[in-house]
């Protein structure tokens, strides 16, 4: 079936609302035409771009490449107001993917992450108005919640409207993961978080409700491998392209395990300690890797080393 698919009828899709968050999207669409992904790529951007005088030259010259080199669909959109509120604009102007309708689905993603493989296969699932994968992470859910880091569309007017709606009678802390679970928490496609939402803190944290099991043995070289799409989250460390302090960066990396204490035979000197450190390794490639592809990609370097973009 994939063979005979056409991929002109799906697209990834991005957004951006303001100059700052282009290159991580710019990011996304590098590694979705470097794994060969068959689906179109659709980034959605502020019309008023067009005319604006004061927009850096980096910020045209990511779209011309995006569109050049990463076969990129660059449409400008107007982006969604809300009472003033910049946060709540963007959650709105994210969700204008439920109007993409000259796509018959669009995938979705949150750009403060790494895509790891592609995921062409999702477009071919069976026809739903939304599929998501569970907010896994969350303590304690009475409910299960649905992310919306990833989100799996089926564009139409009429969800559109439903979301502007929501969006009027919303509650003052509503963004748009909890205006995706007010509309389609008990009517939504669950997919699997496992391999399609893994966060990055999750390599520091107890796993079993990551595994889905308390008998599974974590094995992260397993799961980094198994991963399509990683999700940056490491409170209180910053987003991946702004430079974080040392002592952050080590307060929060995960540590090493200890697998075994050997006795030296030698008189005087220590004990031995054996120790897998793979989730460091992993954690810490994780950040090195969006480190050097920001540069690769968009010639940038991190917030904090003297680059204002």
């Amino acid at each position: 079936m994939m063979g005979s698919t056409d991929w002109s009828q799906y697209a990834y899709t991005q957004y951006v609302t303001t100059e700052h968050y282009l290159c991580n999207s710019v990011m996304i669409f590098e590694s979705l035409a470097r794994y060969n992904s068959k689906a179109d790529r659709l980034l959605m951007f502020p019309e008023n771009w067009a005319t604006d005088t004061e927009l850096e030259a980096t910020t045209w010259d990511l779209l011309s490449k995006a569109k050049e080199e990463y076969g990129v669909k660059l449409q400008p959109v107007t982006l969604q107001t809300l009472a003033g509120e910049p946060t709540w604009a963007d959650s709105l102007t994210k969700l204008l993917a439920f109007n993409q309708t000259q796509y018959k689905r669009v995938l979705s993603l949150d750009s403060d992450s790494t895509v790891l493989k592609p995921m062409d296969e999702l477009f071919l699932l069976p026809p739903t108005t939304l599929a998501a994968p569970r907010a896994y992470w969350l303590p304690n859910q009475k409910d299960p919640v649905l992310s919306s880091q990833l989100l799996l569309i089926q564009p139409s007017a009429v969800e559109f409207n439903r979301i502007l709606n929501a969006f009027d009678t919303r509650l003052e802390a509503d963004y748009d993961m909890e205006i995706i679970n007010h509309l389609y928490n008990s009517s939504a496609m669950v997919l699997p978080h496992r391999p399609y939402n893994l966060l990055s803190g999750e390599f520091k944290l107890d796993h079993a409700a990551y595994l889905g099991s308390s008998s599974e043995i974590w094995d992260p070289d397993l799961i980094i491998n198994e991963a399509k799409y990683v999700h940056f989250s490491d409170w209180p460390l910053p987003k991946p392209w702004i430079i974080a302090d040392e002592e952050t960066v080590e307060n929060v990396m995960p540590q090493c395990v200890v697998l075994d204490t050997r006795k030296s035979v030698f008189e005087g000197v220590g004990n031995e300690v054996v120790e897998d450190c793979r989730d460091r390794e992993i954690w810490l490639g994780l950040y090195a890797d969006f480190k050097r592809r920001r540069q690769e990609v968009c010639g940038l370097g991190l917030f904090g080393e003297g680059d204002e973009y």
